[in-house]
């Protein structure tokens, strides 16, 4: 599978589809996603592949006997739901995540390698403005 990566501005029209660069569609091995909630109030995609691994990491490493973990499973795999790329290259998004995200006309698809991020274009170019710092890099230990 090819990287998904690079950032992309496109639009949600009024039935909640929205077109799919066709640089990541090109990267993908299959014609679905799976899309979820995530924890910056943007969506998280992944392809069928990467989706399952986070499934079975998160239900190997969590125990439905505690509170955190069953908030952890509800949170990301409750709020889950699969899309399927149309013929026209979109993806629908059901009202729930739309409303989380607060997604409008204006979005920003972010590829992040091993999954997608979907932004409502006014919050991303909000935390845009603060790129990461060296001490950021340096605590997650990434030499060149």
């Amino acid at each position: 599978m090819n990287l998904l990566i690079g950032e992309y501005r496109n639009t949600l029209d009024e039935k909640g589809r929205i077109l799919f660069p066709s640089k990541l569609r090109t990267a993908l091995t299959e014609n679905r996603l799976f899309v979820t909630k995530s924890l910056d109030r943007c969506l998280w995609l992944y392809t069928p592949e990467r989706w399952f691994e986070l499934q079975t990491k998160l239900m190997e490493n969590t125990s439905s006997f505690s509170e955190r973990d069953r908030k952890i499973r509800r949170y990301l795999l409750g709020s889950a739901q699969e899309v399927e790329f149309d013929k026209a290259g979109r993806i629908s998004i059901p009202q729930t995540l739309r409303d989380f995200a607060n997604l409008s006309k204006d979005c920003v698809i972010v590829g992040s390698d091993r999954y997608i991020e979907l932004w409502n274009a006014e919050t991303y170019d909000v935390i845009a403005e603060e790129p990461p710092t060296a001490e950021d890099f340096e605590a997650v230990d990434i030499k060149f």
